[in-house]
This record gives C-alpha cells, structure tokens and sequence, in this order.
C-alpha cells in the first residue's frame, strides 16, 4: 500500500511531533506536469474521481498491478506532456492516521502532511487544488512554501471559524439535525446527497431512476467500503476548520508568490457559502480568478465537464506564464465599497455568532434526544 511517513520527510521539531503518522495516497496518470489534489472535511482521495479521470484519461491508480494502458485517447493530457496526479486521505480519515488528539489536527499541520508528501513523490513543484477544508489546507501550504506552487485551485472554500457555519435556514437546519443523528451508511448517504448536490442535480431523470436514487446507492455502497469516519477523525477535523484563518501576512505571501489563483464556487452551496469565496478572491487579487457555476458544495462532481476545464485553464494559463491582470476577472475595490464592505463583515460576524449559537443548542438537543431513547430503550 502507498504510504507517507510524514516524520521521515519533515524538519526535526515536525518529525518528533508527527512520529508515525501515516498518509495513504494514490497516483494517477504519468507526465511532467504534477497536480496535488487535497479533499475536504470527511473525504477520501477518491472522492475527486472525476477530475483525476478528466486531468489525466484514466481512473486507475498507477500502483495498481492489473492497469493496462487504457488511457483514453481523448484524454485531458496524455503521455508527452502529459499530467500526474496525486489524492490521498487527510490525517483523520479513511486509510491515513487518525490521531486521538484534536490539537494534533488544525489545516498548518494538515499542510505539512501535504508539503511531507511532496517530498515523498520527489516533486519539487505542483499544481495543488483544494476542496472546501482541502482549500483552506491549499492556503496554508501555499503560504508556508509559495516557492513549490505552480498554481492554486481554491473551491468552495471558506476563510474558516464563523464563515464554516452553514446558511441558516430550514432546510440548512433540518439536514444538520439528521447529520448529527446519522449512524449508519444509509442515513449518512441521505444527508450526504442534500449536503452536496442541489436540488434540481437530484431529481433530475436519468435512465427510468433519479439522480438522488442512483447516487444514494453508490454513497452507501462508498460509506460501507471506507467505513464511517471515527469520532476522533471528524471532531479533529471540524476542529481544524473551526481554528482555520489566513493572516495577512499570508495572504500577502500568496499574492506575492509568482503563480495564479482560481477560486471556484457552486452558487448554491449551503455549507460553503460562496461570498466568502468572493471576499477570499478580492483579498487575493490581482492574482486570482473568480469562477461561479450553477451547483451545490460538490461541484466538482455535479459540474464535472466545466470544473476540469476551469481547472485545465488555470494549468494552461500556468505554462504560458499568463500575467496576473490578464488573469484576473476580480474588480478592484473602491474606498466606498471598503467601507461598505468592512460594515457588511461586522454584520455577517453577528449573524454567524447567532447561527452557531443556535446550530448549538440543536446539537444539544439532539443529543440530549438520543440519551433519552437509549435510556428508554435499556
């Protein structure tokens, strides 16, 4: 199995604390070009199966003894020039390392573990694209070493703390209750398909079956295959998530690191919500692109055609050494639309301090709930 041991390719203060921590990966296509795909909050390395698929022709793992050369003649890249991926599962999750201690998970630790991996391939540089928490990992690892970023893909990201909280409202509200009370793959399958696709993507017809119908089968089928994620892998995660935040001073190393940024977003995400994508793109110009489609927080598979080639984009745009104000769609701000803006912030920091409270004392009750059954049931 391929594995990283991410003390053995980290500094001496890193190794001691990452002493066997173990990040389990998988390569995909061969070619020149290196892309480093980082998934988000509960994922796995193929949960980015369509773009693996659109990047490279195929969807099997370089490792794999029984591949033959299947790649599609259509493929994105092939061969010459063509494009190598790398996925893998973030600490807390699926085959890597799940630490017990939440302080052992916050996204600067999650992208050394991404850094200590490119180390492993012997990639000095990549492409790396982030997915909502995979994003937030993205940032933080192109701040620590802008110098080994070709390009980075940002979507349906979030500046983490208050901006991870969810739209409140009654749908947002009803799918966080039945995700806390989710215990086995079927129930978790259900509210996994509202949390990622829009509603229009699922009733869609295909075939004599739903979309939702079909993709409920093959969610269960993934939970049961990688198994519901451990309590100490989630509460790590949401705990990285939750501490997430981008200085300044980061921001600025990003900005000023020499490659382009693309910050893609589904416009009815409810779990990321996308003018915080927007507010990321402002802070990050000139260098970034801001790109909108019609879908929901898994975009990348409810909009797979015109993701790959937002993302086929920002490579090209890579290689040819694009200027960053060629690139950028993202006006620039005026004062008044600062001091607007930095109004409508306060604002959004109150309403999101009242939608934890509130997402809270739900969490509380269903809890409170769930022990009274138990101790109805006994």
């Amino acid at each position: 199995m391929p594995y990283c041991e991410v003390g053995k390719a980290q500094s001496t203060d890193d190794a001691a604390l990452n002493n066997g921590i173990q990040i389990y990966y998988r390569t995909y296509g061969h070619g020149p070009t290196k892309v480093l795909l980082i998934i988000g909050l509960a994922g796995t390395h193929d949960s980015w199966g369509p773009q693996i698929k659109g990047l490279t022709g195929t969807d099997r793992p370089n490792d794999d003894e029984a591949m033959a050369v299947d790649r599609e003649p259509d493929g994105a890249h092939n061969e010459v020039g063509g494009v190598e991926v790398c996925s893998f599962d973030n600490r807390g999750m699926g085959r890597s390392s799940v630490p017990t201690k939440k302080s052992d998970y916050t996204t600067k630790i999650m992208a050394k573990d991404a850094i200590a991996l490119l180390d492993h391939l012997d990639w000095k540089k990549a492409h790396v694209f982030g997915h909502s928490m995979g994003a937030m990992i993205a940032c933080k690892m192109a701040a620590l070493v802008p110098d080994r970023i070709l390009s980075l893909a940002l979507l349906n990201v979030t500046g983490g703390g208050f901006e991870c909280v969810p739209k409140l409202d009654r749908k947002s509200l009803s799918i966080a209750i039945r995700f806390l009370k989710a215990k086995t793959p079927e129930q978790r399958a259900a509210v996994d398909l509202d949390t990622h696709y829009s509603e229009e993507f699922l009733e869609e017809i295909v075939g004599s079956n739903t979309r939702r119908s079909i993709l409920y089968q093959d969610y269960v089928k993934g939970i049961t295959s990688s198994g519901m994620q451990s309590n100490y892998g989630f509460e790590g995660q949401i705990n990285a998530c939750w501490r997430h935040k981008m200085t300044q001073a980061e921001i600025d190393l990003i900005r000023s690191g020499g490659f382009l940024v693309s910050v893609i977003h589904g416009r009815q995400d409810i779990i990321a919500q996308i003018n915080h994508a927007r507010r990321l793109a402002q802070k990050l110009q000139p260098v970034a692109r801001m790109v909108e489609f019609h879908g929901a927080h898994l975009v990348t598979h409810e909009r797979t055609e015109e993701v790959n080639q937002a993302l086929l984009d920002l490579i090209k745009a890579s290689e040819m050494k694009m200027s960053p104000h060629e690139w950028s769609n993202v006006p620039k701000k005026s004062s008044e639309a600062s001091s607007r803006t930095s109004v409508e912030r306060e604002g959004n920091r109150i309403l999101a301090k009242i939608h934890v409270y509130l997402l809270y004392i739900f969490s509380l009750l269903i809890m409170v709930f769930n022990l009274h059954f138990v101790n109805w049931v006994l």
